[in-house]
């Protein structure tokens, strides 16, 4: 997808490393911001409020 697997040896595993912790780290803010911003509308639904 961005050319990663041509990367070879410790520096290849390293920015593997980079790539996965920077997916998870903008997984984890963007699912944060979705949860504040619809959590409390889901949740009256659920309750029928």
């Amino acid at each position: 997808m961005f050319g990663l697997e041509s990367v070879a040896g410790p520096f290849g595993a390293a920015l593997l490393i980079g790539v996965v912790l920077v997916e998870a780290l903008l997984l984890y803010v963007g699912y944060g911001l979705l949860e504040s911003a619809l959590g409390p509308t889901i949740a009256r639904a659920i309750r029928g409020d």
